[in-house]
């Protein structure tokens, strides 16, 4: 039998053969399904792209019934415990693993380009004292663009694959003066002799030392969360990457627009909006009545659930175990108790349960960037650093996919039908 789907129209009583690949139907083969010739055609309609698909990916598979989250096949799960966030980084940029000598190799380049020009430093001593370290990041990274005139050449792949190493470099950069800004210290220029997330560390706290050490277990707690955070399929800043990309805009410009939409508190904002949760309900004694108010509708339960998985996030699960080790170099924080509580009883109470409610990736993330020394406003900019990975393979991927146009969703028009326009002195006034 033929992967088709047979659709019988009710009003006109036509049926429509619509092929099926993948798993999938083509939204143009809806507009032959018309009610007279001058009808546009079906369309669907799907506010939030709950269940549309835009592209075809060979990047990163999510199975939210199985808990699965796959780098170019890889599980999450083997990538955090084997691997560093520069191997996964090139991983998903590339499509495969990098044997030794180009992992050094790629190690190098990214090295070389961790600087920043005097004039971007200037540029973001402009901000405000108290600007928001995100908005500071995505605005110097849009004006990047400025700076590197030639990557509007976006169909030059020598230009793109210097672009990509570029901004890989600079985004730890562009994070730690945000962060120095905010707390009036002097920007810290990069260590060459450290790992990535290592001289990410010296660039936002060296103070007076002559060399900068950061310790082992926090440096691998950070390389361990730039590789969950990577890329994680066509979310909301992806999307809105691959959106802007699709007109063919510069790389810099389009990571910025991801970077916004990175910035709202349901997306990137979500492990700040966990940890003022936690701290306003105080104590694990606090818990129970906390969740009956989220059954009510006062309160909104925040580090829980995902549009995509019913099952547990696989990231919250490593994460945890993350949690543990960067407590016992920093000491535990209270709110922990409060967040396995919380945990513990939402995965007793079927109300939770049934709605797939468990924690996702953002409901540990925050308590574990707290114990590190960072403050709230600078949570979504550390998960931005990483996601530039995610956002710079789908950019490419959707550059080079023949099938890819610019992005126009279409809509269901609600509103006037046509009228004519009426003169000022003959419309009815206002009450």
């Amino acid at each position: 039998m033929a992967d088709t789907l047979t659709i019988t129209d009710n009003r006109t009583g036509r049926r429509y053969e619509v092929p099926v690949a993948a798993g999938a139907i083509r939204a143009l083969d809806l507009r032959q399904i018309r009610t007279a010739p001058d009808d546009p055609g079906l369309v669907s309609y799907d506010p939030g792209f709950q269940n549309t698909a835009a592209c075809r990916s060979r990047i990163t598979y999510v199975d939210g019934a199985r808990g699965e989250l796959l780098y170019r096949g890889y599980p999450i799960e083997q990538l955090a415990e084997h691997s560093t966030f520069l191997e996964t980084a090139y991983l998903l940029l590339a499509g495969e693993l990098p044997g030794a000598d180009t992992l050094r190799a790629w190690t190098r380049e990214i090295v070389h380009h961790e600087m920043l020009h005097v004039k971007v430093k200037t540029l973001m001593g402009g901000f405000h004292d108290d600007a928001h370290p995100m908005g500071i990041f995505l605005s110097t990274m849009g004006a990047l663009a400025t700076f590197y005139p030639d990557a509007r050449d976006v169909f030059d792949e020598g230009s793109r694959r210097l672009q990509i190493l570029r901004i890989v470099a600079k985004a730890p950069t562009i994070a730690a003066c945000a962060y120095r800004h905010l707390r009036g210290l002097p920007y810290v220029d990069p260590d060459n002799t450290l790992s990535y997330t290592g001289n990410f560390l010296n660039m936002l706290f060296r103070m007076t030392e002559v060399k900068y050490q950061p310790h082992a277990v926090l440096e691998r707690a950070l390389d361990v969360l730039f590789i969950l955070h990577a890329d994680h399929e066509q979310n909301c800043s992806t999307s809105t990457m691959r959106a802007i990309g699709s007109a063919h805009a510069d790389p810099y410009t389009a990571l910025a627009g991801a970077a916004g939409a990175l910035s709202g508190p349901l997306h990137g904002g979500a492990n700040e909006a966990a940890l003022r949760m936690l701290a306003e309900i105080g104590s694990p004694a606090r818990v129970p009545a906390f969740l009956r108010r989220v059954k009510t509708g006062d309160v909104r339960l925040a580090g829980f659930g995902h549009r995509i998985y019913t099952v547990c996030d696989p990231r919250a699960a490593i994460i945890k175990r993350m949690a543990d080790l960067v407590f016992a170099v920093t000491g535990t924080d209270p709110l922990l108790e409060v967040a396995l509580e919380l945990e513990r009883l939402a995965g007793e109470d079927d109300y939770f349960v049934s709605r797939h409610l468990y924690p996702n990736v953002d409901f540990y993330s925050g308590l574990i960037y707290q114990a590190m020394g960072f403050p709230p406003e600078m949570f979504p900019v550390l998960f931005a650093v990483p996601r530039t990975v995610g956002w710079l393979a789908q950019w490419e991927e959707m550059l080079l996919d023949p099938e890819q146009r610019i992005a126009r969703p279409r809509q269901v028009y609600t509103g006037a039908a046509r009228r004519d326009y009426v003169p000022r002195d003959k419309r009815k006034q206002e009450a």
